[in-house]
């Protein structure tokens, strides 16, 4: 059978499209991807052997007037160019891990009757699959708190694709040293970076024992190492880490944003965090999934508005003097782990196209 994958635009799209991807290639099935010349899917699908059609599509979201018409506008050709490849590929279903870039897909695919099993890896679904939930055959969750936005009994906890390296992570309490790993996103946080150059000379004089390794981005690399250096607490700074299950397994205790695929990642490794979310992200789903490790006790949600060095010190020498804490932290995470969504998201999609096949061949309906 031929699958859709529809999404893209950032990695936190694409790179579990690309594990659901491989799945259902490991289960005999092909794949084709729709997306944009812009998105970073025009990168990572034909690098992993996948084929990409292209539309044009841009965000709704916090743009503006001029933006927001633009992103209108390119809305109908894009729906009747994926209306005319499904008549042309004639797929058995479309994944979808929602984003601008799967609007059009997923309405062609509504209109089309082709079956859709979409991904929600935020504890607040983003727009498009919030709207168009009504027409999903099943919807992956990774929150408990996004499955109210779906269709009853057509949703499940399910988690987002992580790499196996994260499971295999077994997190230790500090002894003597406390490592804490500040991770910013790929290209890096100004607003982090800034904190922990403002907490250093606190860490350096600190009761206890502290080692830092700073992902501080490409732009800010050089500036902050200097900075690190200079204030004589133990550490590292990169601008980037491209072993980032190593880089865990090292620390104690994780400074990071609350992407989706981060706060995956860190439930996987069983990682105690302190998560700032990201304030301007699309309904302020960031927010959402801070807050649903907080409530889990999984987390520290510190916002941004109150982000300063002194108060990332203050949580951080709170959770050294709690080892307790810390190992409580851990477990919560791991609780909220769910291995194998790749697998299952590949197993929901074959099914839903064998249903409706069935389907069609006894002159049924089914969802």
């Amino acid at each position: 059978m031929l699958f859709i994958m529809a999404g893209g635009g950032t990695g936190g799209h694409v790179v579990p499209l690309l594990a659901v991807a491989a799945e259902l290639r490991a289960m005999g099935h092909a794949c084709l991807f729709v997306g944009t010349r812009h998105g970073i899917e025009n990168r990572l699908v034909p690098q992993a052997g996948f084929p990409l059609e292209w539309i044009e599509a841009w965000g709704f979201q916090r743009m503006g007037l001029a933006g927001r018409l633009r992103a209108l506008a390119s809305l109908p050709p894009a729906v009747w160019r994926c209306l005319r490849l499904m008549r042309r590929a004639r797929p058995a279903g479309l994944f979808s891990m929602g984003g601008y870039a799967a609007a059009a897909p997923m309405l062609a695919a509504a209109a089309a009757g082709v079956p859709m099993v979409l991904m929600e890896p935020n504890a607040m679904p983003g727009l498009v699959n919030r709207r168009l939930a009504r027409f999903a055959a099943r919807a992956l969750v990774s929150f408990e708190e996004a499955l109210r936005w779906f269709p009853p009994g057509r949703a499940e906890l399910c988690g987002l694709p992580v790499r196996p390296a994260f499971f295999d992570i077994r997190w230790q309490p500090p002894q003597d040293t406390l490592r804490i790993l500040v991770v910013g996103g790929s290209r890096g946080s100004r607003a982090l970076n800034r904190a922990v150059a403002e907490s250093l000379p606190l860490f350096r004089s600190a009761p206890f024992r502290a080692e830092i390794t700073w992902q501080a981005g490409a732009a800010e690399a050089e500036a902050r190492e200097r900075e690190l250096a200079a204030s004589g607490v133990p550490g590292r700074v990169d601008a980037f880490l491209d072993d980032m299950p190593a880089a865990y397994a090292r620390a104690h205790l994780v400074v990071s944003r609350a992407g989706a695929g981060a706060v995956a990642e860190l439930a996987a490794a069983g990682m105690p965090s302190i998560l700032v979310p990201f304030p301007y992200a699309a309904d302020n789903h960031q927010f959402h999934n801070a807050d649903a490790m907080r409530r889990a006790g999984a987390a520290v949600l510190l916002e941004e508005a109150r982000l300063s060095g002194q108060a990332l010190y203050e949580e951080a020498a709170r959770l050294a003097g709690s080892p307790g804490e810390l190992e409580r932290m851990s477990r919560a995470a791991r609780s909220l782990a769910r291995p194998g969504a790749a697998r299952r998201a590949a197993e929901a999609l074959a099914g839903a196209a064998r249903r409706r096949a069935e389907a069609s061949l006894t002159g049924g309906r089914r969802p």
